[in-house]
């Protein structure tokens, strides 16, 4: 039987419900993430859960992790949850919650900035291009069309918002804002992970089109947090379908997306909340192509019962 997490309430103190992750107080060195199989779109929490969503967005992040901890310092002490419960013994009766979505992290201080880098002309950067030639204001090159990849990909940080959108900012604001020496590092962090996530993801048949990062301060240094090149804070496209000149199909919830779109089409929906009742079909679709992404990526089964 399929385990659907949505609201959580687990015998630890709560210090952060965000649209899909809650984020407990462990003690004062780690905290637990526990990401649910909420979802959202054009910011709006749906209040239909997508089955293995949550586990999705924790096992492809503990694999990226692994990958690339010999160079980047990371958050992650544990994703698997027997070690998550030798640790926290009080969450033994929470097992079938935890199970596949939990990661145990040190806790940071949160550097207050998306670190977003683009590898193709999408999503907000698309549609300011098409507005006015620029990305956060400064231009890009004439003639590029939707979806054109850039070479060498562009870095865009923007502002963390914890209501509605991001905004994209320069990186002469973001050097403003934390000095040279701290935003020339998580430049240099972001392209690294992004260049080699981009690599191995090509192999595998997958276009990481952009992605953003989060990072934190810990012991004196920059470390890697939070979710970590999943189709929720990436554009994963396949890349046996890739057209420049269009939008492209993508392995997260556009049909929930698209769905969406055609409610708001017919007038059924206004965009805001309460959002209007998911068929069961768009559910399961989001969900397979979740589990699609985790399979084609790491070449492995979702490591959760059922699926």
């Amino acid at each position: 039987m399929t385990t659907t997490v949505g609201n959580t309430d687990l015998p630890l103190e709560r210090v952060r419900r965000g649209k899909v992750r809650d984020v407990y107080a462990v003690d004062d060195a780690r905290l637990l993430l526990l990401a649910s199989d909420r979802v959202s779109a054009f910011d709006v929490v749906m209040n239909e859960l997508v089955p293995f969503k949550g586990a999705v967005l924790t096992q492809i992040t503990a694999w990226w992790l692994r990958h690339f901890e010999k160079d980047v310092a990371h958050h992650m002490l544990t994703a698997d949850t027997d070690e998550i419960i030798r640790e926290v013994p009080a969450l033994a009766a929470h097992a079938s919650v935890l199970v596949g979505r939990a990661m145990l992290c040190r806790r940071a201080e949160v550097i207050p900035v998306e670190c977003v880098v683009r590898g193709y002309l999408a999503g907000s950067a698309w549609k300011e291009y098409r507005e006015s030639g620029t990305l956060a204001g400064e231009a890009l090159a004439k003639g590029l069309v939707e979806s054109d990849r850039f070479d060498p990909p562009v870095f865009s940080p923007a502002t963390k918002a914890d209501v509605g959108h991001d905004e994209n900012i320069t990186i002469a604001t973001m050097r403003k804002q934390l000095g040279d020496a701290t935003a020339a590092e998580l430049e240099r962090l972001s392209r690294l992970i992004y260049s080699r996530g981009r690599e191995v993801a090509a192999t595998r048949g997958i276009i990481i089109a952009d992605t953003k990062f989060e990072f934190g301060r810990a012991d004196g240094r920059i470390i890697l947090i939070d979710e970590v090149l999943t189709p929720d804070s990436s554009r994963f496209w396949p890349a046996d379908r890739y057209t420049p000149g269009k939008g492209q199909p993508s392995f997260d919830k556009q049909p929930l997306r698209d769905y969406l779109e055609g409610e708001k089409k017919a007038g059924r929906w206004n965009g805001n909340a309460p959002p209007p009742p998911l068929p069961s079909e768009v559910v399961d679709a989001t969900s397979r192509r979740y589990r699609e992404a985790f399979k084609l990526l790491t070449g492995t089964t979702l490591p959760v019962p059922g699926a």
